[in-house]
C-alpha cells in the first residue's frame, strides 16, 4: 500500500525530479550563448497555456518537466545571456538555484525567530556584512525586501515615523503642515510611487534639477527647501541617488548630507543600482557619503547576482526602524533572544521567505573577492564600450559613464527604436531605450559577469556595419 502523502513525491518521483532538474540547469548553463536573448514568442502555445484548465488528476513529474522544457523555457527571456544589456539586472550566481531549492524545501517563515532560528541568524549575518560595506555603525540594522522599490518605500515610512509628530497615531491626517520630500529629476520612479502609496501625494514631491553630469544640484535643493518652509510646508526627507537608472550618475552625497544635517532632514539614499560598487576600491571615494545616510536601499539581486527577489533596507539607527514597524500581538509572542531577530518588526511584511540564504550561500561559496572581481569587470567593460563609441564617427556618447550604464546614439538620429528592435531580433544584443535631456538614446548596462570584451566589440562592430 502506497503511504506517500497526497502532495508529496515518492522515492522514485523524487529521483526523477532531481534528475530532470539537474539536467535542465546544466542544459541552461551550457546553452546560454546560443540561446536567443529575446524569445520568438509562440503566441498560440501561450494562449493554449493560458486557457488550459488545471487537471483534476495530476500529470506527474516527467510531464511537468516536459511542459517546462517545451513551453516555458522557449518563451522566456534569456536574462543571463552575455549580451542582455537592457536593464540593471544580472544573472544569478551558479549556486543561486540550489540555495533557492533548499530555501523552498525547508520553507522557513522569517517573521519571528521561533519559526526560523537559523534563517534569522543568516539574515542578521548578511545585513551586518552589508552594513559594514556601506560604512554604517554597529547600531544599524535592516531587513531584506523584495527589491529596491519596497526598500525605498519602507525607508520613507521610517522617515515619516521619525520626523512627523505622533505619526503612528494620527498619520498624515493630523500633521500641522503638509510634508515634502525631495529627490533628483533623474531619480527612480520608486520615489514617486512611495510618496503616492504612503499618502504624501505627488504634489509634495520636489524633483530637483540636475547638473551637466545628471547629479542633483545642491544649490537648487537648498532653494526649494527654503521656499517650501516660507510657504508654510514642512520639508522632512531627501532621497539622493547613488546610481541613477538611466545614466548611472551619483548625486553629491556629502554636500547633500551636510544640507540635511543643517536643515534637520532625513536622508535616504537609493543605492539599489550603485551603492554596492563600494566593493570596488576605485568607487569608494565616490560613494563614501552613503555612510552618512539615515537609511539606504540596496539590491543584492543586482550587484551580488542573487536570484530575484533580494532587496535590502538598512537604517542607521535600529531603534527607529523598529519604532516604525513593530507591533505587539499575543499570538506572535516569543521570548526575546539576543542571538535572534524578529524581522516582522523591521518591515511591512509578516510572512517572509528565506531571501538571505541565496545571498549568504553565494558569499560563502565564492568569497567576497570574487564579487569584487566580477563587479570591477563590469566597470571596465562599460569603460571599454564608451571608448569604442567615442572612437566611431557615426556614434556619440550622450552621458558620462560613472558606473556601468552607457547612453549613446547615432549622430543625427532622432529615434532609435528601429535600431533597438533590429539588434534584438537578429540576436546581437538587447539594449534599452533611454531619453537623455529629451533626446532619444540607446542604453547598455553591463551587469553580467559573463559578458566579455568580445561581446562589447561585437555589439559596436554590428552597429557600425549596419548603421541606423
Amino acid at each position: 500500500m502506497d503511504d506517500t502523502p497526497v502532495l508529496a513525491l515518492d522515492a522514485e518521483e523524487r529521483r526523477r525530479a532531481g534528475d530532470r532538474l539537474l539536467t535542465l540547469l546544466d542544459d541552461h548553463e551550457r546553452g546560454l550563448r546560443k540561446a536567443p536573448i529575446v524569445p520568438d514568442l509562440d503566441r498560440d502555445l501561450l494562449t493554449e497555456l493560458l486557457r488550459t484548465p488545471m487537471p483534476a488528476k495530476g500529470i506527474g513529474v516527467d510531464a511537468l518537466f516536459d511542459e517546462i522544457t517545451d513551453r516555458i523555457l522557449p518563451n522566456s527571456t534569456t536574462v543571463a545571456h552575455p549580451r542582455f544589456l537592457a536593464y540593471v539586472q544580472g544573472p544569478p550566481t551558479g549556486i543561486g538555484p540550489y540555495a533557492e531549492a533548499v530555501a523552498a524545501a525547508i520553507n522557513q517563515n522569517c517573521n519571528f525567530w521561533q519559526l526560523s532560528p537559523a534563517a534569522s541568524v543568516v539574515e542578521r549575518s548578511v545585513l551586518t556584512w552589508l552594513g559594514d560595506v556601506v560604512g554604517y555603525p554597529a547600531g544599524a540594522d535592516g531587513v531584506l525586501t523584495g527589491g529596491g522599490s519596497l526598500a525605498t518605500l519602507s525607508g520613507l515610512a521610517v522617515a515619516l515615523h521619525d520626523r512627523a509628530p505622533d505619526f503612528r497615531s494620527v498619520g498624515l491626517q493630523g500633521q500641522p503642515a503638509p510634508l515634502v520630500v525631495y529627490t533628483s529629476a533623474e531619480a527612480h520612479r520608486s520615489v514617486d510611487k512611495a510618496a503616492a502609496v504612503l499618502g504624501l501625494g505627488l504634489d509634495h514631491v520636489r524633483h530637483v534639477p540636475v547638473d551637466d553630469r545628471y547629479r542633483l544640484r545642491v544649490d537648487a535643493l537648498a532653494a526649494m527647501v527654503a521656499a517650501d518652509r516660507e510657504a508654510g510646508l514642512r520639508p522632512f526627507c531627501v532621497v539622493a541617488t547613488s546610481g541613477t537608472t538611466t545614466t548611472g550618475s551619483v548625486d553629491p552625497l556629502d554636500p547633500i548630507a551636510d544640507l540635511c544635517a543643517a536643515e534637520d532632514l532625513w536622508l535616504h539614499v537609493d543605492g539599489a543600482y550603485g551603492a554596492l560598487f563600494l566593493l570596488c576600491e576605485e568607487k569608494r571615494d565616490l560613494l563614501a557619503g552613503c555612510a552618512r545616510a539615515d537609511s539606504i536601499s540596496l539590491d543584492p539581486h543586482k550587484l551580488l547576482f542573487a536570484p530575484l527577489e533580494a532587496g535590502c533596507l538598512l537604517v542607521r539607527d535600529a531603534a527607529k526602524l523598529r519604532s516604525a514597524f513593530a507591533f505587539s500581538s499575543s499570538y506572535l509572542t516569543v521570548a526575546a533572544d539576543p542571538l535572534m531577530t524578529d524581522y516582522m518588526d523591521h518591515g511591512p511584511q509578516l510572512s517572509r521567505d528565506f531571501k538571505a540564504l541565496k545571498v549568504w550561500a553565494a558569499l560563502r561559496v565564492f568569497g567576497v573577492d570574487a564579487f569584487r572581481t566580477a563587479i570591477g569587470g563590469t566597470l571596465e567593460l562599460a569603460r571599454h564600450l564608451a571608448r569604442r563609441i567615442e572612437a566611431e564617427p557615426t556614434l556619440e556618447l550622450l552621458a558620462p559613464v560613472e558606473l556601468t550604464a552607457v547612453c549613446f546614439g547615432f549622430r543625427g538620429v532622432a529615434d532609435h527604436s528601429a535600431v533597438l528592435a533590429r539588434l534584438a531580433a537578429e540576436g546581437t544584443a538587447l539594449l534599452g531605450p533611454a531619453a537623455v535631456r529629451g533626446r532619444s538614446a540607446m542604453r547598455a548596462c553591463v551587469t553580467n559577469y559573463r559578458t566579455t570584451r568580445a561581446d562589447v566589440d561585437l555589439l559596436v562592430d554590428r552597429l557600425v556595419a549596419a548603421g541606423p
